[in-house]
């Protein structure tokens, strides 16, 4: 994944997309739905039908970048919403890219190994 800004808010856009749109068709789902500025610098994430591809959209200051991922197995994990948008963390999205549930992460104890 490429390296996101400090400041960068990475949003999931609730419900199903259709993945023929590009670009344009996208940023246009970022303003109309979300009332959001697709140009702002945000990352905008989008999931087909099936659940099995994803889409990224983001404003890197220069233009917009368009990501795709399709999953061989298996489905990402989504909200339940129809619509609306989640927000999640940068590490919450590495999760996701990876076939990961990212909504209940489990941290795991390193026991001290001194003691």
């Amino acid at each position: 994944m490429i390296g996101l800004p400090a400041n960068t808010r990475v949003w999931i856009v609730a419900g199903h997309t259709d993945m023929r749109k590009g670009f344009d068709g996208l940023a246009a789902v970022v303003h109309s739905a979300l009332a959001a500025n697709p140009f702002g610098g945000h990352v905008f994430v989008f999931r087909g039908r099936r659940g099995d591809i994803l889409k990224l959209l983001w404003f890197d200051g220069q233009g917009l970048v368009l990501l795709a991922k399709r999953l061989e197995r298996g489905r990402f994990v989504w909200p339940q919403a129809g619509s609306g948008a989640v927000v999640l963390t940068p590490a919450q999205l590495a999760m996701l890219l990876e076939g990961i549930d990212w909504r209940m992460p489990v941290r795991t104890h390193v026991p001290d190994l001194a003691a």
